[in-house]
């Protein structure tokens, strides 16, 4: 999976850290409370987001390995923790960060995971986590993935992934039909088969409590206005209308007026979920 920028990571990961659902974060930090060193696999990790945002509110030790196919964003990975943390140091493959009281060991690693998942996850962690990332892959990836946590009893929570419901203000005439098509563009292949896209959460919801899993979702829709995320809802828009242009599915005068309006909107909700998930 490739195509996502530094830049873009950037620019979304104030709103990504602020809609994280408290209480399905609560119930995996109170199932990890007892640990004194938690062991955590963070999956197409990109630029270290879901490290900087929860590492805040895990025990004093912590151990992570990020785990991402893109060797750009690995390097941007490593760059930007040094630049987060208050001191760095390099030991080897091992980055020690320290941030206030928070020791924390960083491994990377460059795994191509629609091939090598099963060797990650033997590895051996206490959480596997990921966050923007289940919306991307094949069902038939994501059934795979949910059967290897149940087979080796690996609690799992991830954050942020789509679930197809987006307004807009003020509404615009072509809403319907540009979601419909973006949803469309969203189904081709990113790596792992044709993606499962909004479908994400409810696939793997349903394969845990399937196995007697004790399963938690919750909303974390981004909820943005112009006056705090002006520039994160025009690259979305210019995101979305480049995507439904290749589709074809939305005439190019209705799209632009589209393109138009929502570079410029008022108010913007993107819907997304969260899923904790133990044996």
């Amino acid at each position: 999976m490739s195509g996502f920028s530094a830049d873009w990571l950037a620019l979304r990961e104030p709103v990504d850290h602020r809609s994280r659902n408290a209480q399905v974060c609560a119930a995996m930090l109170a199932h990890l409370g007892a640990l004194a060193q938690p062991r955590l696999i963070d999956l197409g990790c990109g630029s270290g987001s879901n490290l900087r945002a929860l590492a805040p509110l895990l025990p004093q030790r912590q151990s992570w390995r990020l785990v991402d196919a893109d060797p750009l964003l690995l390097a941007a990975a490593h760059e930007a923790l040094q630049d987060w943390a208050q001191s760095s140091r390099n030991e080897g493959d091992v980055l020690h960060l320290t941030y206030a009281d928070k020791e924390i060991e960083v491994r990377f690693d460059q795994v191509d995971l629609s091939r090598d998942l099963e060797r990650v996850l033997d590895q051996g962690a206490d959480l596997i986590t990921a966050a923007a990332f289940f919306d991307l892959v094949a069902p038939d990836w994501l059934n795979r993935f949910c059967a290897a946590l149940i087979a080796r009893k690996l609690p799992f929570y991830t954050v942020l992934t789509y679930d197809g419901v987006e307004q807009w203000s003020p509404p615009h005439s072509a809403d319907a039909q540009v979601l419909a098509a973006f949803h469309a563009h969203q189904a081709s292949d990113k790596g792992f088969g044709p993606a499962a896209g909004p479908r994400a959460t409810a696939l793997m919801e349903a394969q845990f409590k399937s196995a007697g899993w004790h399963v938690m979702t919750g909303d974390s829709a981004w909820k943005m206005t112009a006056a705090q995320d002006a520039k994160l809802i025009s690259a979305l828009a210019q995101g979305a209308a480049q995507a439904v242009a290749e589709t074809g599915r939305v005439a190019l005068a209705d799209l632009q007026s589209w393109l138009q309006a929502r570079t410029q909107a008022e108010r913007a909700s993107i819907g997304h979920l969260d899923l904790f998930a133990r044996p």
